[in-house]
């Protein structure tokens, strides 16, 4: 007589419970990448932070890098040039903008506002 391998009987509510399923969020907030990258930074092992948080290492080694970049890009002291011939340009746009307004509000407090306005209509060739 051969021996059946039995089936173990299960009656219901006494299924072993099912493995532990972690949810993993779609999107990572700032805070969160940060706190993983910077557990990388202080010398935690990739494949151990991503095993524990469920994240590749490809996508943890990508958040390193651009953390890393746009910490260096912060800590810059001077600008690039083009940086510095926007900001100083746009410092005297403001500083033109400034002087139009005093001196559209001189001429109508000094009451030459009908006057500004005929020199302003009259083509460049009749003055």
């Amino acid at each position: 007589m051969k021996d059946k391998a039995r089936k173990p009987t299960t009656t219901p509510g006494s299924e072993p419970p099912p493995p532990e399923v972690v949810e993993v969020p779609e999107r990572w907030s700032v805070q969160r990448k940060t706190e993983l990258v910077l557990r990388l930074l202080r010398g935690e092992a990739l494949d151990a932070v991503s095993r524990e948080s469920h994240v590749p290492a490809h996508e943890l080694e990508g958040w390193k890098r651009v953390f890393l970049e746009q910490g260096a890009r912060g800590l810059k002291t001077r600008s690039d040039p083009e940086e510095r011939e926007l900001t100083l340009a746009r410092a005297k746009i403001g500083e033109l903008m400034m002087r139009l307004e005093l001196a559209e509000y001189l001429i109508e407090k000094r009451g030459l506002a009908d006057e500004w306005n005929r020199e302003q209509r009259r083509p460049q060739g009749d003055k």
